[in-house]
């Protein structure tokens, strides 16, 4: 056992210090988000997590998610304007489902919708919090029902805290302002994420989470923004074949 604490305790200090270091400088939000949730499912063994966000409107998007699966339940709540991360997002507190099944009084259309897919048993969301105010929800989502342990649950807050500061910059904090600009540029990025992964999943006959994995190897290796690459893909500035290259070696 103390084996195995240590070893997730040294996964732990590299996820953050990954994390602290993609911050530096002119960082790639989107890259963060997306290495964010994986992390998130990693030490919290959860089989997937996804992360929502606030435009400057109020609405909820998806922006990251660790897997096609994950990327589904986040639309599934927003589609049928009910669920954890909603209520996690609307109260600024966390929401724990440790059994999916018990909240169909609660959530009908989405508890629904996740019963006929059989894909997971529970669900825990927390919020990203700006002074008490929430910006957007980190979720996970496990195929076993059951609680998360206390420990995991102060863990994935401060996941949840690190997107927070990843998205908005200490300086416009210090003045009291959200940076509604920052935030509507990962949404919009997403977009052309989304698209570009299309692109490339019908071109290389792969899925979308393997074209995903392509499109952030590319930009990872050319120290390129994972959007920047999105974009030139989607409107033929890029050959997809050029991505493939990385795929092979």
């Amino acid at each position: 056992m103390n084996a195995e604490l240590s070893d997730r305790e040294r996964r732990i200090g590299r996820a953050f210090v990954a994390l602290a270091d993609t911050m530096v400088d002119d960082y790639d939000v989107i890259d963060l988000l997306n290495r964010l949730v994986g992390y998130s499912a990693d030490l919290l063994s959860a089989e997937a997590a996804g992360l929502v966000l606030a435009d400057n409107r109020g609405a909820l998007r998806a922006v990251a998610a660790s897997s096609e699966d994950a990327e589904l339940m986040e639309l599934l709540q927003l589609q049928s304007d009910e669920g954890p991360c909603l209520d996690c997002y609307r109260r600024s507190a966390v929401v724990r489902v440790d059994d999916i099944a018990e909240a169909a009084d609660r959530w009908p259309a989405f508890v629904a919708a996740l019963e006929n897919r059989g894909a997971f048993r529970s669900v825990h969301a927390l919020p990203l919090r700006l002074r008490g105010q929430a910006i957007g929800a980190l979720n996970l989502f496990h195929h076993a029902p059951g609680p998360l342990p206390e420990d995991d649950l102060v863990l994935g807050q401060a996941l949840a805290d690190v997107a927070t500061i990843g998205i908005l910059s200490e300086r416009l904090i210090r003045r009291g302002e959200v940076v509604n600009e920052q935030l509507q540029t990962a949404l919009n990025s997403r977009v052309v994420i989304e698209q570009a992964k299309g692109v490339l999943a019908q071109h290389a006959g792969v899925d979308m989470n393997e074209a995903f994995h392509l499109l952030r190897r590319y930009a990872r290796g050319n120290n390129l923004r994972l959007a920047d690459v999105a974009r030139r893909l989607t409107v033929g500035g890029l050959d997809p074949a050029v991505l493939l290259v990385s795929r092979q070696a």
